[in-house]
């Protein structure tokens, strides 16, 4: 085993073109922490943020980033049940923000944050599904209790969750609407599962309604504060709304009226999980689905090592492609 390894590890806020790959002491395993080989991890909005210095107070320089990752178990604590060799999943829980990241060839986990699965699926793919599927699952479980014939209103659907949120929800056997603010952008909707795109001009209310005059049975939000009461509106009496997301960086509402926010009768909710509020069998189920073609992943492009994290960086900046830009560690 080498006694250090290549990362990229950040002492205060840099420009992308300052993501250079160092070299860094390989983390040693301690009680109730895994060790595993990073294969392969998704480049997230977040990430984005910390290296402005913008995030919020859980995060802390100097810091490997990357809230998420895939790879093989390569050393565990004494007394575990997990095997090395072993393909596990892992995300969030502090993750690149209390501690060390994916952007990394090893990285230190806690036992409880680890997904074990078993696919053939390639790095490439399974390396986009952690956290957008996690925060998709979970935005449609827990925050929504979504049944099956139920209708469902994505505000924010060209988003990795957004995508993820639809295909999920349509494999589930509800009814899909979702929202782009680029009309062109419709048939990536309808690619993953959408049954009616909306264009999105800040206020879809109305347009919901001509569709379903009663209102949808739930609707996840993921553009923002600024959205909210207009995706409520469409949300029918005793259905759910659920604030996950903040694609415009608007997580809170100045001045909150509730009587001028929730409609009668509607409910709120929130969602934000960590990797326990994806089930092992239900991340096997994901990936099964894929592998048999139910199911597509969202994945904008692919890089191949440590040193193409700048160019994901800024092509997820840019927003011209929707989906999860993965990279992989050959």
């Amino acid at each position: 085993m080498p006694s250090t390894m290549h990362a990229i590890r950040l002492t205060g806020p840099v420009t992308p073109d300052r993501l250079t790959v160092t070299d860094v002491p390989v983390p040693d395993v301690r009680p109730g922490w895994v060790r595993i080989r990073i294969k392969a991890f998704g480049v997230n909005e977040s990430e984005v943020t910390s290296t402005k210095g913008q995030s919020s107070a859980d995060f802390s320089f100097p810091r490997i980033l990357g809230i998420e990752g895939v790879g093989i178990i390569d050393a565990v604590p004494d007394g575990s049940d997990l095997k090395p060799g072993q393909k596990v999943a892992t995300m969030m829980g502090g993750m690149g923000r209390a501690f060390d990241g994916s952007y990394a060839e090893y990285t230190l986990v806690p036992v409880d944050q680890l997904i074990p699965f078993d696919t053939d699926l390639p790095w490439e793919t399974v390396g986009a599904l952690p956290e957008m599927f996690q925060t998709a699952y979970g935005s449609l479980t827990t925050g929504l209790d979504l049944q099956p014939g139920q209708t469902l209103l994505i505000r924010g659907g060209t988003s990795t969750v957004g995508l993820s949120a639809a295909a999920l929800a349509k494999e589930l056997g509800a009814t899909v609407l979702s929202t782009t603010r680029r009309a062109e952008r419709a048939q990536v909707l309808r690619d993953h599962g959408v049954d009616h795109p909306i264009t999105d001009d800040g206020k879809i209310a109305d347009r919901v309604r001509e569709l379903y005059p009663g209102g949808v049975d739930a609707a996840l939000e993921l553009v923002g504060g600024q959205a909210l009461p207009d995706t409520l509106r469409a949300v029918r009496p005793g259905g759910t709304g659920c604030f996950t997301g903040s694609l415009a960086d608007q997580w809170i509402i100045p001045d909150f009226n509730a009587f001028a926010v929730i409609p009668i009768g509607v409910r709120l909710t929130v969602y934000g999980g960590a990797a326990k509020d994806l089930p092992p069998a239900a991340f096997d189920h994901q990936l099964r689905s894929i592998t048999e073609g139910r199911l597509k992943p969202a994945i904008a492009k692919v890089y191949h090592g440590l040193g193409q994290i700048p160019q994901a960086h800024t092509d997820l900046a840019a927003g011209r492609t929707p989906g999860k830009h993965v990279v992989v560690l050959d």
